[in-house]
């Protein structure tokens, strides 16, 4: 008993004067702000996090608490915490529905659920999204989508309709590059399944022509020569409306 007696106080003493150690402990909110930040700023992200966390835990209903919230968002986006990130927005959000930088959250909820590791207001890199999780495209989608709508005059508009139109396209081929797998395997139903999706949902990029070549060559390979036939008459038609339309 003596024993467990001495080890507990021992534990104990040692938990205090951990807490002793905390440089952060008399710090105002106002500090916690100004030392959060600069850490942000150079890229430090696990101390942002840890002062903002202080910050929010000590200072919930203070002036810098929704602030904090917003880059606490930011500083997981950017050091790989990607699910932390669309927790944090969605629990933003949710709190704050109007509040002034409701698009920005939106925007970082967007790239955090796509995963993203380019600078915030990079230039689209040309990275080939089609291989990313077809489910966190169209989530991303929609996200930027009521980003759009609610915010037309935003600084993130523009940016965001851009993203949206390479989500689109990455989407496209995605689906294009599915139904091409299933063709070279000769699972030429399931293939047609597939690019019959390219034609249907995403007619106005360019992938929906590769998919109907592959849709006319499929139903050649199962021998179901009138389909192939009305397929390419459809590939005729578009081309005969694109030369038209060019004039």
């Amino acid at each position: 008993m003596a024993v467990t007696t001495i080890t507990l106080a021992t534990a104990s003493c040692s938990w205090l004067e951990s807490l002793d150690k905390d440089p952060t402990l008399d710090w105002t909110a106002d500090q916690l702000y100004t030392e959060a930040r600069a850490a942000l700023d150079e890229s430090n992200w696990t101390t942002a996090k840890d002062y903002y966390t202080k910050l929010e835990a000590r200072y919930p209903f203070g002036r810098y608490a929704q602030q904090a919230q917003i880059e606490m968002i930011y500083a997981n986006w950017k050091n790989g915490d990607a699910a932390l990130a669309v927790q944090g927005a969605d629990r933003f959000l949710r709190a704050y529905p109007n509040h002034a930088n409701s698009d920005y959250v939106m925007y970082l909820k967007a790239l955090a659920t796509l995963n993203e590791t380019d600078s915030l207001f990079s230039k689209w890199t040309g990275e080939d999204l089609a291989d990313r999780d077809a489910n966190a495209a169209r989530e991303a989608f929609d996200i930027l989508k009521e980003l759009v709508l609610r915010f037309p005059e935003s600084r993130f508009a523009a940016d965001s309709r851009r993203r949206m139109h390479n989500l689109v396209i990455a989407q496209a081929q995605h689906e294009l590059q599915t139904a091409e797998y299933y063709y070279e395997r000769h699972a030429y139903v399931a293939a047609i399944e597939r690019a019959q999706r390219v034609v249907r949902e995403f007619q106005n990029t360019p992938m929906r022509d590769d998919a109907l070549e592959l849709i006319a060559n499929s139903y050649e390979a199962l021998e179901l020569t009138e389909l192939a036939a009305d397929t390419r008459r459809i590939i005729e038609l578009n081309k005969g409306k694109l030369k038209n339309g060019s004039r």
